[in-house]
């Protein structure tokens, strides 16, 4: 009950200078709502990561054009070729499937629509390596690739943008200004990785390197080995293979990077490291910043109520009990401005996905309760000198206080 006075006493305190305990409180609002979005940024951010990682095969690997040192220079090599694939399945015992790939940006045509959207040259092991099957028409064959035939397949969304409710196979597309045939849909799919298919044409991939892009070379070719736990040894047999097909010499780096899914959640487990601590730094700032401005308060307001703290301890407050109500005033302050804060934070990260459409935010439980903890901690720290102070006054020169 004597702790419940004191409470309330220091809530009739807060009252009485309410828009001076209000701009108090804007610090830790600030603050507390910067650590709130903060989390729910990179929660949402690691979430979708996460969700985009086991879209990958557990038993694929990504082989890349990579880079090194030849002659004391640094150049960067464009050294895979279609051919590289076919070598990959002959010589690999533990490979079953490899689908080179070519990316790049194209224009596609229908009637007076037109989109900008990814060009994805493959072969016909792309669909099933990553479980990717049309929803209408087929997929191309290898006859297809062969031939150069000019077909393609339509990904879920841009097939809509393009054709609306109408069938697009059988239809008629230009893409960078040269005809091509639609020979099926693809089926919703989202992201596989970190690329989103259903906005991407796919097209055969002699198709692509001789009659679109004019090279001889793929960004990258996507293995599949027999099983997930044999995929470290299909690995070694495709460096091998690899080195042995581009004729590298014993003690030449690789002309080429090979990427496990395990190895690109670290890579990417790095960078959002580094993210989370800018954001953080950014918003504990703001935090010690809203701490300074309670304190500041709290040490107008003992020297506001000197007197009246004189005549509290004359007529037999103790001393504890003036330390209590100040630290309590401040833990309130500090309080209701964390609340206030996790719901600002919150709105504000919800706010923003809606604004972006590209980030993806999610709040957890945990980031709540450590904001409301983080304010607690704020309004203690930036109370205890207040409270000493006032703790430390003598009742004679404070009754005497003008």
């Amino acid at each position: 009950m004597f702790f419940f006075r004191i409470v309330m006493m220091s809530l009739r305190g807060l009252q009485t200078n309410l828009m001076r305990s209000l701009l108090a409180m804007l610090g830790v609002i600030i603050g507390v709502s910067a650590v709130v979005s903060a989390m729910s940024i990179l929660s949402g951010a690691q979430k979708e990561i996460a969700e985009r990682f086991e879209s990958m095969g557990a038993d694929q690997m990504i082989i890349a054009t990579g880079s090194g040192r030849r002659q004391a220079r640094h150049v960067s090599f464009d050294a895979l070729k279609p051919e590289d694939a076919d070598a990959l399945i002959a010589s690999c015992p533990l490979i079953i499937a490899a689908a080179p790939e070519f990316q790049n940006i194209a224009q596609v045509k229908h009637l007076q629509k037109n989109k900008q959207t990814q060009l994805l040259a493959t072969t016909e092991a792309y669909s099933s390596m990553n479980d990717y099957q049309p929803a209408e028409g087929r997929f191309i064959t290898r006859e297809d690739d062969r031939a150069e035939r000019k077909y393609c397949v339509l990904g879920y969304e841009i097939a809509g943008d393009l054709f609306g409710n109408l069938s697009a196979v059988g239809k008629r597309v230009k893409i960078d200004g040269q005809g091509f045939t639609v020979i099926g849909v693809m089926e919703k799919k989202g992201f596989l990785g970190f690329r989103q298919v259903d906005s991407q044409v796919i097209i055969p991939l002699s198709t692509g390197l001789k009659k679109l892009f004019g090279v001889k070379f793929v960004t990258m070719i996507t293995a599949q080995a027999k099983d997930q736990e044999l995929l470290d040894a299909a690995i070694l047999q495709a460096k091998r293979s690899l080195r042995a097909e581009h004729r590298i010499r014993a003690g030449t780096p690789d002309d080429f990077q090979v990427f496990t899914r395990e190895q690109a959640k670290e890579q990417v487990a790095d960078f959002t490291q580094i993210f989370e601590i800018v954001l953080y730094s950014i918003a504990g700032i703001s935090l010690v910043v809203g701490a300074i401005g309670i304190m500041n308060i709290m040490l107008v307001s003992v020297t506001e109520r000197t007197r009246e703290i004189g005549v509290r301890i004359a007529v037999g407050a103790r001393r504890r009990d003036i330390l209590t109500q100040f630290l309590l005033e401040a833990m309130v302050i500090s309080c209701i401005g964390g609340i206030v804060g996790v719901v600002v934070g919150a709105a504000f990260a919800d706010l923003l996905e809606q604004w972006t459409r590209i980030l993806h935010t999610f709040t957890p439980p945990s980031a709540v309760l450590l904001a409301l903890f983080m304010a607690a901690g704020v309004g203690i720290v930036s109370g205890i000198y207040p409270a000493i102070r006032a703790y430390n006054l003598d009742p004679v020169e404070a009754l005497r206080y003008e």
